[in-house]
């Protein structure tokens, strides 16, 4: 398929395209629309059956905070007006654009996103592709890798659905580890349309330290180009420093993309298995900070992202959380009082969202 080539060298919003000079500070991974509940749903016989179906309330929030019980309420943000809400918070503070991650199968809200745009300003970048193996629809058992890939590629060219609101980025396209055949074939089918299309791709690995290396060979196999794809969830995938410098050898970018999420999932019967690996220690905030300025220091300062990750209703102001402004409100201050410099804060936020948000 011919693509055409009026994309090459802007990048994509869901109210039209834009120039890298007016994307501005960016948050390269975020939720404003998402459901997740049925990764969790427990059987009737389980014994967090009864607060999973609990509405939200201070008890409830306390358990998912310092647990992260599996609670139905808390996984789905459908409300327009929160959203709105909440993300004039983060314009408040500096924000300008956000990449909205949700992808295909889990509540994708393609003109909830364009009204949400309009109403606050903020330059809003959706994506395009298929989450995790227990959220594809049911035809990505079916289809082949080039029939899924040219769902992604309409997506980005014609827009969702006849709606006409287009996708700026592949992903997020989700990896369990190991990878199941369908998360594979979807794989393959992102890097299609990244070839297709000159987009970026955004990747959820699983987790586990092993999950990158699995996932590069399939992108290596099929000839990605690395340079325009974004590792995400490096704060709960990767901790060992060389793998890491390994990692941002390939060209790749690396996104931290949790900050204010600092739990650890330790109580595995708590917990739906999508979130289970109890080996993990998830670092705090400024253990990240550490970890990124070695890397800034070792030269790859220009394929770092920020992002929050907000896919919960805990994580929301209006619940006590911390919110869209949390990395611009508290995060940037520490990276000055940590010794990052003016321009590598602005690499982070700024330069790098636009290099790898702009088609070739």
């Amino acid at each position: 398929m011919q693509m055409p080539n009026n994309l090459s060298g802007k990048i994509q919003t869901v109210t039209g395209t834009i120039t890298r000079k007016q994307l501005g500070t960016t948050l390269t991974h975020e939720h404003l629309f998402i459901d997740l509940a049925r990764l969790f749903d427990p059987d009737v016989s389980d014994s967090n059956y009864d607060f999973f179906h609990s509405k939200l309330n201070t008890e409830v929030l306390g358990a998912i905070r310092y647990y992260h019980q599996a609670n139905h309420d808390n996984y789905q943000l459908l409300d327009k007006q929160t959203a709105i809400d909440e993300i004039l918070l983060y314009k408040k503070y500096g924000g300008v654009s956000v990449v909205d991650a949700t992808s295909i199968g889990i509540s994708r809200n393609p003109e909830g996103l364009r009204d949400i745009s309009k109403q606050t300003g903020i330059n809003i970048i959706m994506g395009s592709g298929f989450y995790v193996n227990d959220a594809h629809p049911d035809y990505v058992e079916d289809r082949s890798e080039d029939a899924l890939a040219e769902h992604i590629i309409k997506d980005i060219i014609n827009g969702v659905d006849g709606s006409g609101i287009k996708s700026g980025i592949i992903g997020e396209i989700g990896c369990s580890w190991p990878l199941t055949v369908n998360e594979r074939k979807v794989l393959v089918a992102a890097v299609i349309a990244q070839k297709k299309t000159g987009g970026a791709i955004l990747i959820h690995p699983g987790r586990d330290e092993g999950s990158p290396k699995e996932i590069f060979e399939v992108l290596i196999t099929h000839k990605a180009d690395l340079s325009r794809t974004i590792l995400g969830h490096i704060d709960r995938t990767v901790f060992d420093r060389e793998q890491l410098l390994d990692i941002a050898g390939t060209g790749c970018y690396l996104e931290w993309d949790l900050f204010g999420n600092e739990s650890s999932v330790c109580n595995e019967t708590m917990i739906s298995k999508y979130l289970s690996n109890p080996s993990i220690n998830h670092p705090n905030d400024g253990t990240k900070l550490n970890t990124i300025l070695d890397l800034v220091i070792e030269g790859y300062g220009n394929k770092i992202l920020f992002a929050q990750d907000i896919c919960t209703k805990h994580r929301l102001i209006k619940y006590g959380g911390h919110g869209y402004a949390y990395i611009l409100r508290h995060i940037v201050p520490h990276m000055y009082s940590r010794g990052f410099t003016k321009q590598s804060v602005e690499n982070i936020l700024v330069n790098n969202p636009a290099d790898v948000l702009t088609f070739l």
